[in-house]
């Protein structure tokens, strides 16, 4: 029995739909133009397949990487809001601050701002993303540039999006926590006919929390339409409109300058403390995305899928933060403090093409899939920066000294575009164009082999509109992935895998490009991983991976021609990754994770020698989440989350110290219709840090919080 899925589940895999969707066959008596495509049901924490990690849909017990799934259920029990939430229970992966106005990641020991996904297709846009219209999330760890392109060398983190589903219903929900944030959202489904459905997420939210100052809301709204025309081809289009406001805070800065032999630590007594200028750190964001795909099948072996989507982003974010450690200064504990605004717009303009063909030659079966990938990406973005006219200020006026206290005292701020101000203005234009092939080949029942190949031609034009200067760089690459999985027995797989990618010298951003770096090669990210899955229970996956994942051409400074820069900086990342998810029985849910893990720099580059640390990577992460069903009303669940001690840089002078989170919920069924729960968030009130972006923007955790939620479905 081969374990890749078949065609009559294509659209469902290959569309990001959960694996209880179900397409309807060609060959069935019932299927007709009438007939509307996709039929779902809510999954509770296991995930059997994917489509996402192969471009087809695979099993993911047959998918020779470490790839972990946040199902809907699990998101709502944990009432998540955030991808960092989310990404607290993925072994593998670490949280960085994203200066806070954005979501920034650490997948095995590489930190990137760009590697998310949706329904497949890029969103490296700098920005939070919300839950409010999702499926699941899927974290894939390890390079992926064969599936995905450039980027991805620690992993990336896709977001699968709700589509139209056959059955009308309309759900809602209302949450408020004790520090006075709240949100309302809902979802409507409604067959149109018996060949088409539409359906409808929005959410409104407002935040708050215990940290001075900080407000904000966010509106977004996304309805998708999906028609079948005929029994072999199905459409769906959809729209987003989000629009997020809020107030950046990049929290606190270390206690006092460390050094990499005696690391400083952050201040205790500051965890209210706002290190910024109210009404001054302000990120507002909007985006406009359009998205279709069109899936036909030419056969039950044949089919081809096409994805295109079309956004506008427009980003401003203003902020000041602090730039030094508390230091004395005339006898007085003061920080540093500096400012700027970043104006960004963005237009993404992507498409990609999937063939998919099934068949057997012999013993052996075979997925083949080839593809095309095309991209335009154009980018304006700014930097202005602020001057403060009062004040204990250096740097001329650049950098203001303030007393460390409660709350902070800041002089007003002033931004400028003169010269000598180091004011930026670039204008960036990103074309891509890849085609890929792969084969999925299973031979027999007990082994599996997945080799593809990817050619990315990339291309960057960069205008430096204040200097007058432009740069351009062309990169032709390939990038391979190959692996084995083997089956002794059914619920038991056992894989070994290669795979490569690449980022350019440019950044993730488009923002590094100069004329240095234009004659560079990109760098490069080669893993090498070994792991287990195995279905415990029916309901119930293990999975488990070694991994060492080398990352070379890093820039350096050429000892010998200190005005030279060369490519002999290197970085490795070495770690087991272990996760349990499913139902242990029908009452009883779990997610676990566990992860030992070591990162550190090889080879100097120009930002450290060899031997530091890569930043925010805890040696230990552990984590679980339970819910059990006590009765069919009412039910609990605890959660408990552990890092250990990690640097908040790769100066290695200051620590994010280790901390153990504890949260715990209560779920209440009040009539079939009508449900209510309770969360509550550092439930023992430890007073942590969580997360951090250097030395000098530590985040203090909250509090204990308290979260009410009532959720209604008809």
């Amino acid at each position: 029995m081969h374990k890749f899925a078949s065609l009559a589940g294509l659209g469902s895999g290959l569309l990001g739909l959960p694996v209880t969707a179900q397409v309807q066959p060609a060959h069935d008596s019932a299927s007709s133009s009438n007939t509307i495509i996709v039929t779902g049901v809510r999954q509770g924490y296991k995930v059997e397949a994917t489509g996402t990690a192969t471009r087809t849909p695979t099993d993911l017990s047959d998918v020779p990487q470490s790839v972990s799934v946040i199902t809907e259920a699990q998101i709502d029990d944990q009432a998540m809001r955030s991808i960092t939430d989310v990404l607290r229970y993925v072994p593998g992966a670490a949280i960085s601050q994203g200066e806070g106005h954005r979501d920034q990641i650490i997948l095995r020991g590489n930190n990137s701002t760009a590697d998310f996904f949706v329904d497949g297709l890029r969103d490296d846009v700098q920005y939070y993303r919300g839950l409010y219209n999702l499926e699941r999330v899927e974290v894939l760890k390890g390079p992926n540039a064969m599936v995905f392109g450039r980027g991805g060398g620690g992993g990336i983190v896709n977001r699968v999006t709700k589509r139209p589903l056959a059955s009308a219903f309309i759900s809602a929900s209302g949450s408020a926590d004790t520090y006075g944030a709240w949100y309302v959202d809902t979802d409507i489904n409604q067959p149109i006919g018996r060949s088409t459905s539409a359906r409808l997420n929005a959410v409104y939210e407002e935040f708050n929390s215990n940290r001075d100052f900080y407000d904000g809301r966010r509106f977004a709204i996304n309805p998708t339409f999906a028609v079948s025309l005929g029994s072999a081809t199905r459409i769906d289009l959809g729209f987003e409109y989000n629009n997020d406001k809020r107030t950046i805070d990049r929290g606190v800065p270390s206690a006092a300058q460390g050094s990499p032999t005696s690391p400083s630590r952050p201040p205790t007594g500051f965890r209210d403390t706002f290190f910024g200028v109210p009404g001054f750190n302000v990120s507002d964001f909007e985006a406009k995305v359009l998205s279709g795909r069109i899936e036909h099948r030419f056969s039950d072996s044949l089919t081809l899928t096409s994805r295109v989507l079309y956004g506008d982003y427009d980003k401003l974010y203003r902020n000041a933060f602090a730039v030094t450690p508390v230091t004395l200064r005339s006898g007085v504990q003061s920080v540093g403090l500096e400012a700027y605004s970043d104006p960004t717009t963005r237009k993404n303009l992507l498409n990609q093409n999937d063939l998919v063909w099934t068949f057997t030659t012999g013993p052996v079966h075979h997925v083949l899939l080839a593809g095309l990938e095309v991209g335009d990406q154009r980018t304006r973005n700014q930097r202005i920066n602020g001057f403060f006219g009062g004040g204990d200020v250096v740097n001329g006026g650049r950098r203001v000294f303030v007393g460390l206290a409660d709350r902070i005292t800041v002089p007003p701020v002033t931004l400028r575009t003169t010269a000598n101000t180091g004011y930026r203005s670039m204008r960036t234009n990103a074309d891509v164009t890849a085609f890929y092939v792969q084969d999925q080949v299973s031979i027999g029942d007990h082994v599996d082999v997945i080799g593809g190949v990817r050619r990315d031609r990339f291309k960057l034009s960069v205008d430096d509109l204040v200097a007058g200067q432009s740069y351009s760089r062309t990169d032709t690459l390939w990038s391979p992935r190959l692996g084995v999985v083997l089956k002794p027995m059914e619920p038991v797989s056992i894989y070994a895998s290669y795979s490569r990618s690449f980022l350019p010298q440019s950044g993730d951003q488009f923002s590094s490009l100069d004329i240095t770096s234009a004659a560079l090669e990109p760098e490069t990210f080669d893993n090498y991983e070994i792991g287990l899955k195995w279905s415990i229970l029916p309901t119930l996956n293990l999975t488990a991976a070694v991994y060492q994942l080398d990352r070379t051409n890093t820039r350096a400074t050429n000892p010998n021609d200190p005005a030279r820069t060369v490519l002999t900086g290197a970085q490795r990342s070495k770690g087991l990754e272990i996760g349990l998810s499913g139902a242990i029985t029908p009452q009883w849910q779990i997610s676990a994770g566990y992860t030992l893990q070591d990162a550190e720099i090889r080879q100097a580059t120009s930002a450290a020698p060899a031997g530091r640390e890569v930043p925010l990577v805890p040696k230990q992460q552990a984590s679980l989440w339970t819910r059990y069903d006590f009765t069919p009303s009412f039910g609990a669940a605890v959660g408990v989350y552990h890092q250990s001690t990690s640097f908040t840089s790769v100066s290695n002078t200051a620590v994010l110290p280790a901390f153990t989170r504890v949260d715990a919920a209560a779920f209440f069924e009040l009539t079939p219709n009508i449900e209510a729960q309770i969360n509550v968030e550092n439930l023992l009130d430890s007073n942590y840090f969580s997360s951090a972006y250097n030395d000098n923007n530590i985040m203090p955790g909250a509090p204990t919080t308290a979260r009410a939620t009532i959720k209604m479905r008809y």
